[in-house]
């Protein structure tokens, strides 16, 4: 308790400095639907998401220091609260809601309107902020030596750092153009194949990359301990069950096929006894990997919620200093009960009082857990997915045993999932950014209000950026597979109506279990066996990169996490550059004006022109990184 007593935040609470201002405000927006949308595209291409916290923060920096000439490192701080937010907002709602897309093409239901998808967005998000605004003084005060929030203290740290900012932002920025420029080149040009496969004669397996840069940008940042789990993932399937499927079954006829499985190869070689089968298998490792570590964090869930409580009855704010000041209690009465009315009575939101209750109580459990859990193992190893998974198999069996069977309980389950996905996915980056103004000095109501902001502007964004992407190549398809919304979608209807190969599902279930008991992480195995290989290729790449840049012999210590922490702003920046040119392609692609640049017809490299490609994207990330020269 003296260790908190004794802190002092780096802006003192008797000092005013400019923090919600005009600027931060239009900057943070911006970036909370630039961040927003280009997270959406990745992680309706590869499954997973990635922090906008401080490439958020180190833009802002370099905008504000170095071209506006202001010096203002809460102004920064707010650009980056604001900003996050939008990451965190998609993240939720491209994990459940583009099930409910899928769902009507398959004609069991209409398309899902803007107004509903918004809706879903904005009452998860700002539920997710307002759950966790009374648990601030207890976790994030009472607890700042125990609960270390670790990607909040880092970015923290790098607004410290701040007399860098504007040669880290120019390294964002030179990520965000040069990415840009690749994926130009690939899917608007194309002039380069989006993959590079090779298959072999007489084995029915196939291994390539893609050659795309916010893969290769992905795998830098996950490192080469999770890249490769998920490289062995796909291995296993491609070079292993693909081929053994195609031995032992040649001439069978296997549900969910309709076909022998060697005229399925015949039409569409190893990819389409991947979509068949082998997705399947990887859905049971994934629900199951979820489902793990779920239990696995049980005991600490369950203390987390208790010490909460615990200290949010006796950890009343009582202060009246700046840097203790939060939205009122009655504010937060008031927007939640408004947040539960608009689920419950506005007939875009497929939800009863029933589907209401539900999200009240497990989004206020969830959030709590979340805004815990993510102080003390960081945002990345927070089990959101496995929290989703829970909760709509929990909500769709009531849901089933109250009677509502068809596609309107399917719809309102999913709907459940994606409000308790996101309040979960917010409460966690509401906590981290808490935790980084607590250490700067900020005013802890003007960030909660910049949190709202940022959910509102990124939720009434989502919607537009979901239904681009579906007009633009639908859901399913190869530029947006839809990893996850696909995996929740199969839990709904399995539990609904049994739509699913349950043996398929079964052996990826057992084979989670065994990865388990071997002590091998469940989840970036899963994620390899459920998406294709020639993706996770191109990530493991990547994971490459990063273990030549950290094994370095004769470079000290300090030096090299520099050039690390450049190669992640970089690629944090390519990662943001191919989103938005993903979008600006579908917007193309909806006008039917793509066609325009597509030179595929008179220029086409072939694998040489993808393996160049791919070396070029080495190269920019090591010129960026290891051989990144700043000027003094």
């Amino acid at each position: 308790m003296n260790e908190n007593k004794e802190f002092k935040p780096y802006i003192p609470a008797e000092k005013i400095t400019p923090e919600f201002t005009v600027t931060s405000i239009i900057m943070g927006v911006i970036l909370a639907v630039i961040f927003g949308a280009a997270n959406a595209y990745l992680g309706l291409r590869v499954g997973m998401t990635v922090s906008a916290s401080i490439p958020a923060a180190v833009i802002s920096m370099g905008v504000i220091r170095k071209i506006m000439k202001k010096n203002s490192i809460l102004e920064s701080n707010m650009v980056q609260t604001i900003g996050s937010a939008g990451e965190s907002l998609a993240a939720g709602a491209i994990f459940t809601m583009p099930a409910l897309f899928l769902w009507a093409e398959e004609g069991l239901c209409e398309m899902p309107g803007i107004v509903e998808i918004t809706l879903i967005a904005l009452c998860g998000g700002v539920l997710g902020v307002l759950f966790m605004v009374p648990l601030r003084n207890a976790l994030i005060v009472k607890e700042h030596a125990t609960l270390l929030y670790p990607e909040g203290t880092a970015c923290a740290d790098v607004l410290l750092a701040g007399e860098e900012g504007g040669a880290n932002a120019a390294t964002v920025f030179s990520g965000m153009g040069i990415a840009a420029i690749f994926k130009f080149v690939v899917d608007g040009l194309k002039v380069i194949p989006a993959d590079v496969a090779v298959a072999f004669k007489g084995f029915k397996g196939e291994i390539g990359m893609e050659c795309y840069p916010a893969l290769l940008g992905v795998g830098y940042i996950v490192g080469p301990r999770i890249a490769s789990f998920m490289f062995v993932g796909s291995l296993i399937g491609w070079m292993v069950l693909i081929p053994v499927i195609c031995l032992f079954g040649a001439d069978t006829v296997m549900y969910p096929g309709t076909e022998t499985i060697s005229a399925l190869y015949a039409a569409g070689g190893a990819a389409k006894i991947w979509s068949t089968y082998v997705k399947y298998i990887g859905a049971g490792a994934i629900a199951t990997g979820g489902i793990i570590s779920l239990i696995k964090s049980l005991p600490l869930i369950i203390t987390t919620f208790r010490d909460s409580m615990k200290s949010m009855k006796g950890g009343k704010n009582t202060s009246t200093e700046r840097t203790a000041q939060d939205l009122p209690m009655n504010v937060i009465l008031i927007g939640i009960v408004a947040m539960v009315a608009i689920i419950w009575l506005v007939p875009a939101i497929p939800v009863n009082p029933i589907g209401a209750l539900i999200i009240v109580i497990f989004g206020f459990f969830f959030a709590t857990v979340s805004s815990r859990m993510v102080g003390l193992v960081g945002s990345s190893n927070n089990p959101v997915s496995g929290m989703a998974i829970a909760t709509l198999l929990i909500a769709t069996m009531i849901i089933k045993a109250s009677g509502n069977t068809g596609i309107n309980g399917m719809k309102a389950a999913i709907a459940i999932g994606s409000v308790i996905c996101i309040v979960a996915a917010i409460a966690g980056d509401t906590s981290q950014d808490l935790k980084t103004g607590y250490l700067l000095g900020a005013t802890p109501k003007k960030q909660q209000i910049g949190e709202l902001i940022g959910v509102v502007a990124s939720g009434l964004a989502i919607g537009g950026v979901l239904y681009l992407l579906n007009t633009a190549w639908g859901y399913g398809s190869a530029e947006v597979p839809a990893p996850q919304a696909t995996l929740m979608k199969m839990i709904v209807e399995g539990i609904m109506g049994g739509k699913l190969p349950w043996t398929l599902v079964f052996i990826g279930v057992f084979l989670a279990i065994g990865l388990e008991i071997l002590r091998i992480p469940v989840m970036p195995f899963a994620i390899g066996l459920y998406l294709p290989i020639y993706l996770n290729a191109a990530i493991m790449i990547g994971g490459v990169v990063r273990m030549f840049v950290d094994g370095r012999k004769n470079v000290d210590d300090k030096k090299k996490e520099e050039q690390a922490t450049d190669g992640t702003l970089y690629c944090a920046g390519m990662i943001a550059g191919e989103g938005l040119v993903g979008i600006l392609l579908a917007i193309l692609a909806v006008v039917n004006v793509s066609s325009v640049f597509d030179l595929s017809g008179s220029i086409n490299l072939g694998n040489a022109g993808g393996v160049i490609l791919m070396l070029l994207m080495i190269l920019s990330l090591l010129k960026f990184s290891i051989w990144n020269k700043k000027k003094a």
